[in-house]
C-alpha cells in the first residue's frame, strides 16, 4: 500500500455576512466574502485492504462514522468513481468545533482534495466543487480556499484579490452556537445593520485594509448578542488593544480581530483570555492564493 497522505484542512472567516432574504423553502439567501486563514486540523488519508471506511479522531466526542462528514465525502468519491480499496482517515482537529470557522466543512474539502490525490483520479477542482455542495454550502469555498464572494446560500462563489497583509487574532469562548438557531431567530427589519459587501469587494481590488475593516459587518451578531453578550465585550476588548476591526465569524461564537501590528494582537490575545471564559486563542495569518481572480461560478445542485 502507498504511504499515507496528509493534508492541511484550513478555516475561515467571514470579514463581511449580509443575509438577503428568507425563501420560501426556508433557507436564507446570503451575500458573503469569506476568508481562508492559516488555523487548520490535518487530515491524513490512508488505503487498505478492508474494502472499508473507517475515521479516527483526537476529539472523542466526534462522530467516527457516517455522520461525519469526512465519511461522506470519502464514500462519495469512491461510489462515483467504483474504488474498491478501504480508507482510513485520522481527524487531528485543531479548528474549534460549532465556531462559525466551516471546521468541519473544511475536513471533507480535504477528504475531497486527497482522494482525487491518493487515487489519480484527475477530477477538476469545479467537478470536485460541483461533488461537494450535496455536503454543505460551505466545503466548495473550502477545497477553492483563498478570498471569494459567495452568494445564495453560499454555492455561488466569485474569487477576488488577495486580503492584504494582516494578522487575525481568533478567539473561540467557552460557548458555541448553533447555526440552525440562529437563523430561525433571525429577524430582518428596516433598522437591521448591513455590512457594504460591494465596498469590501472594491476595498480588497485597491488592497485596502482599512477600507475591507470600515465596512466589516455581521447580520447574525444581532441574534447571538442577546443571548451571549460576551460576543460584543470580547470585540471591544479586541478593539481597545489596537484591532483595526472585530467581528463574529459566521454564526458564532468565534470573534475574530484584524491587526496591522503582531504584537498588539498577542496584547489583545492576554486581555481576551483574562477577562473571558476562553477555550482557544490563535493569532495568525490569511491564507491567500495569487493570481487572477476567476469568473463567478454556480455550484448548485
Amino acid at each position: 500500500m502507498s504511504e499515507p497522505l496528509q493534508l492541511k484542512a484550513y478555516a475561515k472567516v467571514n470579514l463581511g455576512l449580509d443575509v438577503v432574504r428568507r425563501r420560501e423553502d426556508g433557507y436564507h439567501e446570503v451575500r458573503m466574502i469569506m476568508q481562508t486563514i492559516r488555523l487548520f486540523d490535518r487530515i491524513t488519508l490512508s488505503k487498505n485492504s478492508s474494502g472499508n471506511i473507517t475515521l479516527s479522531t483526537n476529539l472523542p466526542y466526534l462522530p467516527v462514522n457516517e455522520h461525519n462528514l469526512v465519511y461522506r465525502a470519502i464514500d462519495i468519491i469512491r461510489k462515483n468513481y467504483h474504488i474498491k480499496d478501504g480508507i482510513h482517515a485520522d481527524i487531528h482537529k485543531r479548528i474549534p468545533v460549532a465556531a462559525g470557522l466551516a471546521g468541519g466543512s473544511t475536513d471533507a474539502a480535504a477528504a475531497f482534495v486527497g482522494m482525487n490525490q491518493m487515487f489519480e483520479l484527475g477530477i477538476t477542482q469545479d467537478v470536485l466543487m460541483g461533488y461537494s455542495v450535496s455536503l454543505g454550502a460551505d466545503i466548495p469555498f473550502c477545497i477553492m480556499r483563498g478570498t471569494a464572494l459567495s452568494e445564495g446560500i453560499g454555492e455561488i462563489l466569485t474569487p477576488l484579490p488577495p486580503m492584504p497583509d494582516c494578522w487575525f487574532l481568533v478567539v473561540k469562548p467557552v460557548f458555541s452556537m448553533s447555526t440552525k438557531f440562529v437563523y430561525e431567530h433571525l429577524s430582518l427589519g428596516e433598522d437591521t445593520r448591513h455590512p457594504d459587501i460591494d465596498g469590501i469587494v472594491d476595498a480588497l481590488s485597491d488592497n485596502d485594509l482599512s477600507g475591507i475593516t470600515s465596512r466589516m459587518g455581521n447580520v447574525l451578531e444581532q441574534v447571538t448578542k442577546q443571548h451571549y453578550p460576551d460576543i460584543e465585550r470580547i470585540k471591544e476588548c479586541m478593539r481597545e488593544y489596537g484591532a483595526e476591526e472585530a467581528l463574529m465569524s459566521g454564526s458564532g461564537s468565534t470573534v475574530f480581530g484584524i491587526f496591522i501590528d503582531r504584537g498588539k494582537a498577542e496584547k489583545a490575545a492576554d486581555a481576551c483570555r483574562a477577562r473571558f471564559s476562553i477555550r482557544q486563542a490563535a493569532i495568525i495569518r490569511p491564507f491567500n492564493k495569487p493570481g487572477p481572480t476567476a469568473r463567478r461560478k454556480h455550484y448548485g445542485t
